[in-house]
């Protein structure tokens, strides 16, 4: 396991992709990421996905809701913030066993499905969709490490999206090298894969020493979350204070299909062929933090 010899190969090489230019491999300077994981409804969050994409299933018809933010300090096309909050999955005609593909995950396909993911800039929107197709727009973002505590907030249209927070580890000493994570997402009318490697020490809680609090505001795209019935008491949490991600300049994709005729068209690439390669970040996120709250973390 680790990143390709093919990327290493081209290590140094320059790329020009929808007018942005960047020089090989798609990586970021060590930067701060924070991680929740929350139990859900796993037959909830089947009807969230689309065809062959299913929930990563654990034993009581639980799935799990990943949300993990990155304050990247430097990439290829400067620095953002991003924000995901995905449904840990697998992918195939067919559901997997419970807990199995934890452990094959080559063999099941096992990632998330991403459902939101904003980002500061309209370069990393040109970019992560245009290129990956991952289903990035701008929004207000911010990321806060504390002595105790780790957080970021979400708005949108003035209006809160999402806050996680997280109890801060107190030491980050769980070792990762290159750990690969696959992203599936939907663009295009396409089901999109790609991958990255993930290298830095993590400070890690779990199960009941895990602490976090996520709350779910008001704006419309907070609805979906609320249907997924998150549980209180995180299945882990955290802290990796200088993350390398590697992106993987491999990309598949399948045709999405339904049993009857899309109604309308999905999103293209007219959402992003005339964005700016734009670095600049909108205000910070200021709406109350409040709504529907979940978790086990009060400072």
């Amino acid at each position: 396991m680790g990143i390709p010899k093919r990327i290493k190969t081209t290590s140094g090489q320059h790329s020009l992709v929808d007018g942005i230019p960047f020089q090989l491999p798609v990586q970021c300077t060590p930067s701060p990421v924070l991680m929740a994981v929350f139990p859900i409804n796993a037959d909830k969050a089947k009807a969230a996905l689309p065809s062959e994409v299913h929930p990563l299933r654990m034993r009581n018809n639980k799935g799990l809701l990943v949300v993990a933010v990155i304050n990247y300090l430097g990439t290829n096309i400067g620095k953002y913030i991003e924000y995901s909050i995905g449904i840990a999955c697998t992918h195939g005609l067919k559901p997997a066993p419970p807990l199995l593909p934890l452990a094959l995950m080559n063999t099941f396909g096992t990632g998330q499905y991403v459902l939101e993911l904003p980002v500061s800039t309209k370069i990393s929107v040109k970019g992560g969709k245009g290129i990956w197709g991952m289903p990035k727009h701008q929004g207000n973002l911010d990321f806060k490490i504390g002595d105790k505590s780790v957080s970021s907030q979400y708005d949108l249209d003035g209006q809160l999206v999402t806050y996680i927070e997280i109890a801060r580890p107190s030491f980050s000493f769980l070792p990762l090298w290159n750990i690969p994570a696959v992203n599936y997402c939907a663009f295009r009318g396409m089901l999109m894969k790609s991958s990255i490697y993930i290298k830095g020490r993590a400070g890690v809680k779990l199960f009941k020493f895990a602490k976090a609090k996520l709350v779910l505001g008001d704006h419309p795209r907070a609805d979906i979350l609320k249907t997924l019935d998150i549980e209180n008491q995180p299945l882990m949490t955290a802290f990796i204070p200088g993350v390398v991600g590697t992106l993987d300049d491999h990309i598949e994709s399948w045709f999405l299909h339904q049993a009857e005729p899309p109604l309308t068209a999905p999103e293209g690439f007219e959402s992003v062929i005339d964005l700016p390669l734009d670095e600049t970040w909108p205000p910070q996120p200021s709406a109350p933090i409040v709504g529907e709250i979940f978790g086990n973390f009060n400072r």
